[in-house]
């Protein structure tokens, strides 16, 4: 999504990205697995918030504890 990049902490993002393959492509953060919670989830797709953090705003130095 334009304006937006992956979390500068790689190790955090290697684990969410674990999480995501691990659940078929859907959001490790959700409890829910539908077409909704695909990677990007819709939620992050229509207002640009990412509730697991593996997407942040260009120029934000987000880590996960952010």
């Amino acid at each position: 999504m334009k304006g937006y990049s992956l979390n500068k902490d790689r190790e955090y993002v290697n684990k969410i990205i674990d999480g995501i393959y691990r659940r078929g492509g859907h959001c490790p953060c959700r409890r829910a697995a539908d077409e909704t919670t695909l990677c990007p989830c819709d939620e992050f797709v229509s207002t640009g918030k990412c509730l697991c953090k593996l997407f942040v705003a260009d120029g934000v130095a987000e880590t996960k504890n952010n």
